[in-house]
């Protein structure tokens, strides 16, 4: 089951981006087409108030998306159980948006992963495929640090490459969020994803660039 409720009286990128998605929707959309570079009408799926805040994650992503019957390339042959759970998930006309998010420097060094050998086989190879499309390093290690950040970048690939679907991935950053001891300036994440890009190999032009865009919102401008 990929279905995760979450509580609304927490704190961080949780609570921010809850509060982003069901409260200031005008203002996130606006700031996501700024980005991208067109207006986009987005339908969001989650994290909803009416579903209990859900994340979701495995096949019940593409679920809530509406497009597991598109998929020409199965999940279950690119990923093991237990793979990325998004912090929200959106739609626009024929295109999806995947969502993490982050409110202090700590939460971007995520620890490698913990899969049992058989799944974790299955995710080295599909990282590997990755790299290759990518032109990184095949020496450079996508299973340890930052290894949150490289499965993202994973599932997309998987969707635009293995599947041809339109999607985006999105990476929010808040600013000031003195109850996690945030970051105060855009210039503050952008030393630390420049360092992590860096020490993962992904050059500045890699060929899913362009689908991935970085969003720093202040939460001051969420109350």
């Amino acid at each position: 089951m990929g279905r995760y409720p979450q509580k609304y009286n927490s704190h961080g990128s949780l609570k921010n981006l809850q509060v982003a998605i069901n409260e200031k929707k005008g203002f996130l959309d606006c700031e996501l087409s700024k980005i991208i570079g067109r207006r986009l009408k987005i339908e969001w799926k989650s994290p909803l108030k009416a579903d209990g805040y859900t994340e979701y994650r495995d096949e019940d992503f593409l679920i809530e998306l509406g497009i597991l019957d598109k998929m020409k390339y199965p999940l279950s042959n690119f990923w093991p159980d237990n793979g990325p759970q998004w912090d929200a998930l959106g739609v626009s006309d024929d295109e999806i948006i995947l969502v993490e998010a982050k409110a202090n420097i700590p939460e971007m060094v995520s620890p490698g992963t913990k899969a049992k050998p058989d799944p974790r086989r299955e995710i080295e190879n599909s990282l590997d495929e990755v790299k290759k499309y990518l032109s990184v390093n095949d020496t450079i290690d996508w299973t340890g640090t930052f290894y949150q950040y490289v499965n993202r970048i994973a599932h997309l690939y998987y969707l635009r490459e293995k599947n041809k679907i339109k999607a985006h991935l999105l990476f929010i950053y808040f600013i000031n969020d003195l109850s996690v001891n945030g970051p105060k300036t855009k210039d503050e994440w952008l030393g630390v994803i420049q360092t992590m890009e860096c020490y993962l190999g992904l050059s500045k032009k890699h060929k899913l660039r362009e689908y991935i865009h970085d969003i720093f919102i202040d939460v001051n401008d969420l109350r």
